[in-house]
């Protein structure tokens, strides 16, 4: 009943008393899951800390985790900052943690700094697989191997463990990495320096340097131990260079030319060629165009030609197709050919001056195969060839005793259509031909062997003439005529057209012949030279008829006797059955 009245009676001092305190208790910080609080340590033994987070129960530290950041001197009554893992445990107490606490606070200094550029310290300690594990406000952020100094180290056994600084180039927050760099910190510190150095220096000056690096695109030289500069590849010589360690090595000493100053990114860049004379210039004026020139040296060799060195600094260019007269073949590349530093004898074809060119030929130099082969196997010679290789057109060999190269198409293998096949040959294969076309523009030789093979044709017509009888087999029909070939020659085949078939239009009918037939023809036509021969079946029957009027008369002679249109009669009988 006394509680009841303290209730009803709100403003007494008892409810203003409780009114208070349950303020001040809402005002504390509430602790939740994944928050950072300020505890306070409300007792300490040998293996645990308790920390009192303004929770329904206080938290535990263990002793070690304090001992690895180095607060294991704490005393009951010091605030320290903690991580709420959990609002409690199986038996209902606050689960909290120091180190998560310190790694997430550190995650965001580390993010802050990545987003002002600024310095972090840190040291290296762990090598892994591409770079470095280092510890950076008790955070391990990871260093490529790249990133360690200005320059490659051999070892880095002198900075383990070392306090260093680092800027942050990376920060991951999905993956939780952090990727930051010593040397990005080297080069701001080297860079700070540079502008004043530059300023120095200008367009033209001729400066001291010594070789610091050689790469496959320039070289790197010191200048007076302040700055670097490059030159690159094209600017070290007048003449082509397959690497820049054919004219320079290590801490040679060299004359340079600044060709080109870029202030906002401290960078110079510098020229070897441009104090020597341009031989463009100077050195081509010795030459001319058609000009012979022994003993040069072959320089480079590339698939599509090779570079002759003229003189020193003057080099020109031997297109692939003018090294020699065999570039032509199919898979013959310059290295097969010529090798560098080879000497050879070129001709100059052209020079032009304003693109810097010298076009050069080899095979000018030298005794024309082709036209030496066309003097020694004039048309219709023979000569013996090396079958080399094949195709569904033709065959590919190898003159003897030339290096020459030469095609036989299979039109000009045989005359029997059917031996007309490539694939009959075999790689290595000797065999006699005949010489039918020497092109010595486009370097090619046409051989023939049914050439030298005895022409069916030939034999089958060489004795006869116009209007002759001739006996055919019938082959097949055809849709514009009938297709027989001589007796005794089945290889020869001549189509007879469809109104060649009979001098009656009624008899020029496919179904009165038969494959395998034979028929008489008389020759209507006959060209040798080109192996043309026309068969006529109705200019036969039209011969005979004149023929048989100059021995009996005319062709009524003999309609007055009985049954003269007998033959007649039985055709028209016989085509009525047929429709």
């Amino acid at each position: 009943m006394e509680e009841m009245e303290i209730y009803k009676d709100l403003s007494s001092s008892k409810n203003k008393e409780f009114e208070k305190l349950l303020n001040i208790e809402s005002s504390k910080p509430q602790a939740s899951e994944g928050k950072i609080m300020l505890g306070t340590i409300t007792k300490v033994t040998k293996k645990q800390v308790w920390v009192d987070c303004n929770g329904k129960s206080e938290g535990t530290l263990d002793v070690n985790e304090l001992k690895i950041s180095k607060e294991d001197n704490l005393k009951i009554g010091s605030k320290i900052k903690v991580m709420i893992v959990r609002q409690e445990d199986k038996q209902g107490n606050l689960v909290i943690s120091r180190e998560k606490c310190i790694r997430l606070e550190s995650w965001k200094n580390l993010k802050k700094s990545f987003e002002e550029n600024k310095v972090v310290s840190g040291m290296i300690i762990n090598k892994v697989k591409g770079g470095y594990i280092c510890e950076v406000q008790s955070t391990h952020c990871f260093l490529p191997g790249s990133q360690v100094d200005l320059k490659n180290l051999k070892s880095v056994s002198h900075l383990m463990k070392e306090p260093l600084e680092f800027l942050i180039v990376k920060v991951d927050e999905v993956r939780g990495n952090i990727v930051i760099s010593r040397r990005a910190v080297l080069e701001k510190i080297k860079n700070i320096g540079k502008e004043e150095i530059i300023k120095k220096y200008k367009i033209g000056d001729v400066v001291d340097g010594v070789v610091k690096g050689i790469t496959d695109y320039g070289i790197f030289f010191d200048l007076d131990g302040k700055i670097d500069c490059m030159c690159h590849i094209n600017h070290a010589s007048w003449s082509r260079i397959n690497h820049p360690s054919e004219l320079f090595s290590l801490n040679q000493q060299q004359k340079l030319k600044i060709i080109d100053i870029d202030i906002p990114n401290k960078k110079i860049s510098v020229s070897c060629k441009e104090l020597v004379p341009d031989p463009f210039e100077t050195k081509i004026n010795s030459y001319s165009e058609g000009q012979i020139v022994e003993n040069c040296e072959i320089i480079r060799v590339l698939d599509y030609g090779a570079f002759v060195k003229l003189e020193e600094t003057l080099e020109g260019l031997v297109h692939s197709s003018h090294i020699s007269h065999h570039t032509k073949k199919k898979g013959v590349l310059p290295k097969n050919i010529v090798s560098v530093a080879q000497r050879v004898t070129v001709k100059i074809l052209s020079i032009e001056k304003n693109k810097r060119r010298i076009s050069l030929s080899i095979k000018d130099c030298k005794p024309n195969p082709w036209k030496k082969f066309k003097e020694e196997y004039p048309i219709n010679s023979n000569c013996t060839v090396v079958v080399n290789s094949h195709s569904d057109f033709a065959i590919f060999a190898d003159i003897k005793d030339h290096e020459l190269s030469c095609m036989c198409h299979r039109n000009d293998l045989d005359w029997d259509p059917e031996k007309q096949d490539p694939g009959l040959f075999k790689k290595g294969d000797k065999i006699s031909a005949k010489v039918l076309e020497v092109n010595e523009e486009k370097e090619q030789v046409r051989i023939g062997l049914k050439q030298n093979l005895l022409d069916p044709f030939l034999e089958c017509f060489k004795d006869k003439k116009e209007k002759d009888i001739i006996t055919a087999i019938v082959l097949k029909t055809l849709g514009n005529g009938l297709e027989v070939s001589p007796d005794g020659y089945p290889h020869i085949k001549i189509v007879i057209k469809k109104n060649q078939l009979a001098a009656d239009k009624g008899d020029q009918r496919f179904g009165r012949f038969n494959q395998g037939d034979k028929v008489d023809t008389m020759l209507q036509d006959l060209d040798l030279k080109k192996r043309k021969a026309i068969l006529s079946m109705k200019l036969l029957e039209e011969e005979q008829n004149k023929l048989a009027i100059k021995r009996f008369g005319s062709l009524d002679s003999g309609k007055a006797l009985p049954f003269a249109d007998l033959s007649k009669a039985l055709e028209k009988k016989n085509e009525t059955k047929e429709k």
